[in-house]
């Protein structure tokens, strides 16, 4: 019976990890800025938020690279927080207000809104 218990124990701390493992995982995207101002706005933009391990914005690149758990979060929401704080993606366009408050250096030329794909 121990021995059962045993092996079960096992088998349910295995399939426990396997879960884990697969909702993990990594994604990266294009998001417009210009500054190490940019950068900051963007990484806080989801900071804090369910689900998401590691973000960082590479000013240079302006790639986006994100870790983040399937099971909490999903890559459209992550873009939609980016685009939330006024910088548009490859997935979202930024929020026109948020966009417009940002300070001078962190105002990029945006496409126009019939444009496809965005620059």
């Amino acid at each position: 019976m121990i021995k059962f218990l045993s092996v079960l124990m096992l088998g349910l701390a295995t399939l426990t990890a396997c879960n884990q493992k697969n909702a993990n995982a990594e994604a990266s995207f294009k998001v417009w800025g210009n500054c190490k101002m940019c950068k900051k706005t963007i990484e806080t933009s989801l900071k804090d938020k369910a689900g998401i391990a590691e973000a960082a914005w590479d000013v240079k690149t302006k790639q986006m690279k994100v870790s983040f758990d399937t099971a909490q979060i999903k890559l459209q929401d992550i873009q939609q927080y980016i685009a939330a704080a006024g910088y548009d993606n490859e997935g979202v366009r930024g929020n026109d207000q948020a966009y417009a408050g940002l300070h001078e250096c962190c105002k990029y030329d945006r496409a126009p809104l019939s444009a496809a794909p965005m620059p």
